[in-house]
């Protein structure tokens, strides 16, 4: 009832702020962040999941690089696999344009489906809000594509809460990768393939936001209702970097629309973390060479929680 009367509020702000658009009240998104480490749609225990690794490497300036089993090495970085579900009422929708091929971002507006009618907006000029967000093409071999600023983050943070590492992940791609783990039984979840929510979503399980097209003027991204996106560790810049952290428990979090500009039913759900504990050989902090990597556990794993190694 109460989570109910929430939503119900949260539409009417949103409409009231929007105007409504033609057809009734938007349907809004509800962004998930899935457990940490985990890969998209998991339903087993999150505690038991392996997609993260430990990974040394030779140049501490290439975004992943190649892991080796000894050293000496450069840096030490933890990776995991990173994943966001869409458990709302309507798409994530996000339209993003530039004018010229001589501006180097695009600005971005998130788009919302009417409830009435459940019309989809169709381009940039139709979306209903600008979003300070704004996409850039990313020429890394791995993407060479478009990717949306600002939508997820990461952090290794002391057992205190302290923020002591923080991730360099740039931009994302968004689509429907995977079915989320409850995604087949969310009342709005696309099931008519010609209905306007159902062509959004034949898209957006193929979209790679304009691959190999740095001359693009526009782009679409989003996460259709009951689907997710996910990052697999191996990616670039899916790490955060442990070389100087002592031996001890650390929380990793995840964090999908920290900054709240994108319009949500809900941001209860934005965050997930991990406890580890990371030992160097010794028990104390890094040795002054690298030789070999601290061991890694994961302890617990507590989806929809910002602190996990206190319990």
């Amino acid at each position: 009832m109460h989570r109910t009367f929430k939503a119900a509020a949260a539409t009417a702000l949103v409409a009231a702020a929007l105007g409504a658009p033609t057809g009734g009240p938007p349907l809004l998104p509800d962004l998930r962040q899935a457990p940490v480490g985990c890969a998209g749609g998991t339903t087993g225990d999150p505690a038991r999941c392996t997609d993260w690794d430990v990974c040394l490497v030779a140049d501490a300036n290439q975004p992943n690089g190649s892991c080796s089993d000894g050293g000496p090495a450069a840096a030490v970085r933890f990776r995991f696999t990173t994943s966001v579900d869409n458990v709302g009422d309507g798409p994530l929708l996000i339209y993003a344009k530039r004018d010229s091929g001589n501006v180097p971002t695009m600005a971005a507006r998130q788009a919302f489906q009417s409830a009435g009618d459940n019309a989809v907006p169709a381009s940039f000029d139709q979306a209903q809000r600008p979003i300070p967000a704004t996409v850039y093409y990313e020429p890394a071999p791995a993407h060479v594509h478009w990717h949306l600023l600002d939508f997820e983050r990461f952090q290794l943070r002391s057992a205190d809460g302290d923020v002591l590492v923080r991730d360099r992940k740039n931009g994302f791609c968004l689509g429907d990768r995977y079915v989320a783990r409850d995604g087949q039984s969310l009342a709005n979840r696309p099931t008519n393939v010609s209905s306007p929510e159902g062509r959004l979503a034949a898209f957006l399980r193929d979209n790679r936001c304009r691959h190999h097209e740095p001359d693009a003027l526009d782009v679409v991204e989003g996460i259709s209702v009951g689907s997710g996106d996910d990052y697999r560790f191996q990616v670039d810049y899916q790490w955060l970097d442990i070389t100087g952290v002592q031996s001890g428990v650390y929380d990793v979090v995840n964090l999908v629309n920290a900054d709240r500009s994108f319009i949500e039913k809900s941001y209860a759900n934005n965050a997930s973390s991990i406890a580890i504990s990371v030992r160097w050989p010794g028990g104390g902090g890094r040795p002054a060479v690298i030789d070999q990597p601290p061991e890694v556990k994961l302890l617990r794993s507590c989806p929809g929680q910002e602190r996990c190694a206190r319990g």
